[in-house]
């Protein structure tokens, strides 16, 4: 892990590591770089990952600066301190916003982009679950306890082995004296709440500037968040697009399933 100031003097952490194809990897609203650990490795690829600000390692800047658009020129100015002129995006919920905002405004700096259970249009359904638990910490006092609930909590997941729901629990929550606690700023619930209180945006204008880069998805089958409806959307816009469902998945996939990873290397073949 490494750090670099943004232009607003935020200190930010990275990962940069491997050669080949710069593909950035852009987590979920709540998550961190560690959301990619479960996909490694992935041959021929430099891997960039971040902590957006207020979440990881990253600087706490308060809610007004959680934004997609912040979080969008945070990115390219990652790109611009490791001198990476082109990066394909893995967008992960949050991260695929910011990729398509990054098409809209600079779309000079992409090489394609592939979205982990994200497009342009959002149920609402899912939006208020994640709202609901934003900025919390949870009941569960330990690891092994979080781990032990997550089964329940975590609606549409199936064949789910006990050792990866550890996993997610270590890799979302540190463990102190008092309990559990979020890796993340809990004034990201405010920023949230702000969001949801504006009109919607529409969405697709960003996601139809992707047109002439190689485009792929990777829907949960029974995620809450994109429905098979956007993704059927998107493929009628985009018939190229790389696009798989991964079975016993709901809103994120993991990435280490064989559907992700085959969709995740038929995408690097097509930014090459």
């Amino acid at each position: 892990m490494a750090f670099f100031t943004a232009s607003d003097g935020a200190k930010l952490a990275y990962s940069d590591e491997g050669e080949g194809l710069a593909l950035l990897c852009l987590a979920g609203l709540t998550r961190t770089m560690g959301d990619f650990d479960y996909m490694l490795p992935l041959a021929g690829v430099r891997l960039i990952r971040m902590d957006y600000r207020g979440r990881g390692e990253s600087a706490w800047t308060g809610a007004a600066s959680y934004t997609v658009p912040q979080e969008g020129r945070d990115a390219l100015e990652l790109l611009d301190h490791l001198g990476v002129a082109k990066a394909a995006i893995l967008g992960t919920s949050r991260g695929g916003l910011i990729a398509m905002t990054l098409a809209a405004v600079a779309k000079e700096r992409l090489l394609g982009v592939c979205f982990n259970d994200i497009g342009p249009a959002l149920d609402r359904d899912g939006m208020a679950r994640i709202a609901d638990y934003v900025g919390r910490n949870p009941a569960a006092r330990s690891h092994a306890a979080m781990a032990a609930v997550l089964p329940e909590v975590m609606a549409g997941f199936a064949n789910v082995p006990a050792s990866r729901w550890l996993q997610e629990a270590q890799l979302h929550y540190r463990e102190v004296d008092g309990g559990l606690r979020i890796t993340y700023d809990p004034a990201l619930r405010d920023a949230l709440l702000a969001v949801l209180k504006l009109p919607e945006v529409d969405l697709w204008p960003f996601f139809d500037a992707l047109s002439g880069l190689p485009v792929a998805l990777i829907r949960g089958a029974n995620s809450d968040l994109l429905t098979q409806a956007t993704m059927a959307e998107m493929q009628r816009r985009r018939p190229d697009m790389i696009t798989t469902e991964v079975p016993d998945r709901a809103h994120i996939p993991f990435l280490d399933e064989p559907e992700a990873q085959a969709v995740l290397h038929a995408f690097i073949k097509a930014c090459q």
